[in-house]
């Protein structure tokens, strides 16, 4: 048997429940406040962990604020220790100050079942599996003010109302409901991640959002968790330290992603020592340096990973939310960490990874459909690639065909920035002066000559401006065109992500995505804006998802808004892409009569201007 053999206990607890020793008490990392549902939710589930549940039932109503109902079949409490579990600092899970050293269950603190209820209105029906007969107890604010025998099978049933009643101040520091069902949703399928043996059930108002197997995989939650499209791109972690003098013995196990499956932040990393949750910014740092060169800078993998060891050898008791731990030797952690991940990465096949019937060319896009039929709707005209998008529209550009040649001699009376005949004001003003193309630069830069002097145009940044203010003009006018699957794309997405794109639902469909709930945590996408056809709507839509994920901050766009940017920048032509002299033209005098040409829609300069003085300056030539 190895020191890590048996290290993630599922507590079975055989102490009875006692109130803790003043000195004990001191040595606590005490102050357990429960600061939203999802604290609640956390606290108990890891109460029913400890007592050796394999079945847990999570209810909720609304946010949780109105009600958390949470079932188990543990071991229970005996009748004669109920009314002693509501005390602070009242648990069976450690005695001695010693015991301090070497946790092994995820509660010892014994604070957490009296913090919530002392914020709520509180029911626990609990059966001891010795005992004949159960005991309901009833407690408001904290005080009982019923208790009764009763009959009720072995476990635990403990049902939460109107949490924060008598606080109304904590109540303003809440989210909106979706945003602390997601909190909940979280907590619940971490849990699940790090005890696959225990069948967990979610159920939200009356709706079930997640359930686990309980068949001891890891693989089987993840499916659950994260949604089928994201776990056939995660791949097996499996790595041991080797014993060597003096080194302490660390096993990381679990999941991570290829590299092609990637985030905006690192909040997608998933860490968990001897089955706690924890949050260590030092070791998410591993996980990302462990794809050193395999990722672009500021993206991050998806990783879900068990890290085992000695309880000796870490110490959990250095936060009141038990959300960071101490290790006893953090670089040897960070280095198992690391090497591990690193492992499982580089053993990937190194070969072409098709997704979506997307390929990646190089520095080109070359998209392939995999027979997805597309149709347009909206306005008639001459359209390009079945877009209905005039040819001298925004969007033609990214989407020309090799070898097609536009018509830059097109009848006037069809642009809409010609100037009208008669008395009026351009359509579209001029903001730059008329700049004339002389080439292109790495395939991302083009090079013109203007009345002042000379511009490189950030090829990219200009195209999302132009697209981005097309977009915005066509939505104030409600006339965004859309492009309709004859055959309807499925994504399964994880249960937090579902709620979010419940609810945004509206937003969505106000850019010309129409999504549709089809099961649980499946969505059918039957349309598109129209400037994304010739991409796969799944991997458009998860791009949409990352940026619903960062939520509305103050001082940014809308939700709205921010679905349209990154529409854009998606639709945009991408940097090392080789244009035609006449595409860059033509780019250029678009960019020519946008309202804000400088900048694109997230604040990076589109363009970099050196006036005549400035290249004589450069060259020695003033005062010649």
């Amino acid at each position: 048997m190895t020191p890590l053999d048996g290290v993630i206990l599922l507590g079975l607890c055989t102490m009875s429940i006692h109130v803790l020793s003043d000195l004990v008490v001191a040595q606590i990392a005490a102050g357990e406040v429960v600061e939203r549902p999802a604290s609640a939710v956390k606290e108990l589930v890891e109460n029913a962990l400890d007592a050796g549940a394999t079945h847990i039932e999570i209810a909720i109503s609304g946010s949780g604020r109105q009600m958390i109902r949470i079932s188990d079949n543990g071991s229970g409490i005996p009748a004669d220790e109920v009314d002693l579990a509501f005390q602070r600092h009242a648990t069976s899970k450690l005695q001695t100050l010693d015991d301090l050293a070497q946790i092994q269950t995820l509660g010892f603190r014994g604070e957490a079942l009296a913090s919530i209820a002392a914020v709520s209105q509180l029911a626990m029906t609990t059966r001891h599996r010795d005992d004949a007969t159960g005991t309901r107890l009833r407690l408001n604010g904290g005080m009982i003010i019923q208790r009764d025998t009763v009959g009720a099978p072995a476990g635990t049933v403990i049902t939460v109302e109107n949490l924060f009643f008598n606080t109304p101040a904590r109540l303003k520091f809440l989210k909106k409901e979706t945003t602390e069902k997601r909190h909940i949703i979280t907590v619940v399928t971490r849990y699940a991640m790090a005890y696959p043996q225990v069948r967990f059930v979610l159920l939200q108002d009356g709706r079930e959002v997640f359930r686990s197997s309980g068949s001891g995989q890891l693989a089987d939650v993840l499916v659950a968790a994260l949604g089928i499209d994201s776990f056939k791109d995660m791949v097996e972690v499996d790595g041991e330290t080797q014993p060597e003098p003096d080194a302490i013995p660390i096993r990381v196990t679990g999941y991570t992603s290829a590299p092609n499956l990637n985030r905006a932040d690192r909040t997608h990393i998933t860490l968990f020592v001897n089955g706690r949750s924890i949050q260590d910014t030092s070791l998410t740092y591993a996980v990302t340096q462990a794809y050193h060169t395999l990722l672009m800078t500021g993206r991050h993998p998806v990783a879900v990973l068990l890290i085992e060891l000695a309880p000796e050898d870490v110490d959990v008791n250095v936060h009141p939310t038990k959300a960071e731990v101490r290790f006893k030797d953090p670089g040897a952690v960070f280095s198992a960490v690391q090497r591990a991940v690193r492992q499982a990465v580089v053993m990937l096949a190194q070969t072409p990874t098709l997704r979506g019937g997307r390929y990646i060319l190089q520095n080109r896009n070359v998209e392939q459909m995999g027979g997805e039929s597309w149709t347009t709707a909206g306005i008639q005209g001459r359209t390009q690639l079945d877009m209905d998008l005039d040819l001298e529209g925004a969007g033609q550009y990214p989407r020309q065909l090799p070898g097609q040649q536009m018509d830059t001699d097109s009848d006037d009376s069809d642009d809409p920035t010609a100037i009208p005949v008669g008395l009026g004001a351009p359509a579209r003003p001029r903001t730059l002066p008329i700049l004339r193309v002389i080439g292109q630069v790495g395939a991302t830069y083009i090079v013109a000559e203007g009345p002042a002097g000379l511009y490189l145009v950030d090829q990219h940044a200009a195209h999302e401006r132009i697209l981005y203010e097309q977009f915005i003009a066509e939505h104030a006018r409600h006339e965004q065109p859309r492009q309709y699957a004859l055959e309807s794309q499925t994504i399964d997405l994880a249960p937090g992500e579902s709620r979010l794109v419940e609810a945004n639902l509206d937003a969505l469909q106000a850019v010309g995505f129409e999504v549709e709930p089809f099961g649980s945590n499946t969505f059918v996408i039957r349309s598109v804006p129209a400037m994304l056809a010739d991409y796969a709507p799944v991997d458009v839509f998860l791009g949409i998802l990352e940026d619903l994920e960062q939520g509305h901050q103050p001082g940014q766009a809308s939700i709205e808004e921010k679905i349209i940017i990154r529409v854009c920048k998606q639709a945009a032509v991408k940097a090392g892409q080789i244009l035609s002299l006449t595409e860059m033209q033509g780019l250029i005098r678009q960019l020519e009569r946008c309202q804000s040409p400088h900048t694109c829609p997230h604040g990076r300069p589109t363009m970099l201007h050196m006036t005549s003085d400035q290249l004589a300056r450069e060259f020695g030539r003033l005062g010649h």
